[in-house]
């Protein structure tokens, strides 16, 4: 998918305590990642422009959460919900045809069924951008719109980027905005390729991460 995060550091950092999400936590994660994503060109792109666009965009957050990433175990959070890291372990990250099939109705929420082919088809052409060597995926990374550019960001990812150095794992993700390649840079990603997504899509900038 994509990830919104922190701004330029022009503000002091925010020292917090980066613990697993719950599952009473999804509620308020679901609503600070909607409002860190508003202006996400990728999800913008997915959910139809009309007058639901901000629950589309609070609906794509949580199918994000609750159907693709909280069963595996690697959601992070703070006591505060600054923001949310959501994770897939290596081979864990594809969508199978009955998993897409399943998400329909969801989806159509999002997007509309008039939409729905053109989007699951841009989906799908990001998926296979995967490298085939086993990685952590970032899937979603964002920070409530109050608390960017304080250095939440890098804390969110640290206790799987720490992880994957430890195992000697790979990470990888796709940045939907070109601003904020420095961050991830700065916590060890390259830019591998600058991906147009298929069918009017944005484009992604496609970062890899050796273990250090």
């Amino acid at each position: 998918m994509t990830e919104m995060q922190d701004q330029p550091r022009t503000r002091e950092r925010l020292a917090v305590d980066v613990r697993k999400a719950t599952l009473g936590d999804l509620p308020a994660l679901t609503a600070a990642l909607a409002r860190a994503f508003d202006d996400d060109p990728l999800v913008n792109w997915m959910a139809a422009r009309d007058s639901r666009r901000a629950r589309r965009v609070y609906d794509a957050m949580d199918l994000s959460l609750r159907d693709l990433s909280f069963r595996h175990g690697e959601v992070y959070t703070t006591d505060g919900i600054h923001g949310g890291a959501l994770w897939a372990p290596p081979g864990e990250w594809k969508m199978g045809l009955l998993q897409q099939l399943l998400l329909t109705p969801k989806m159509t929420r999002i997007t509309t069924w008039r939409r729905l082919p053109a989007v699951m088809g841009g989906i799908n052409a990001v998926e296979k951008k995967h490298p085939p060597r086993p990685h952590f995926y970032l899937f979603v990374l964002g920070t409530d719109t109050e608390h960017q550019g304080k250095g939440v960001g890098t804390q969110l990812m640290a206790p799987v980027l720490d992880r994957c150095d430890r195992e000697g794992i790979p990470a990888y993700l796709e940045s939907s905005k070109e601003r904020n390649v420095p961050l991830y840079e700065r916590n060890g990603f390259k830019v591998t390729e600058v991906f147009q997504v298929p069918n009017g899509g944005p484009p992604l900038w496609l970062m890899w991460r050796d273990p250090r």
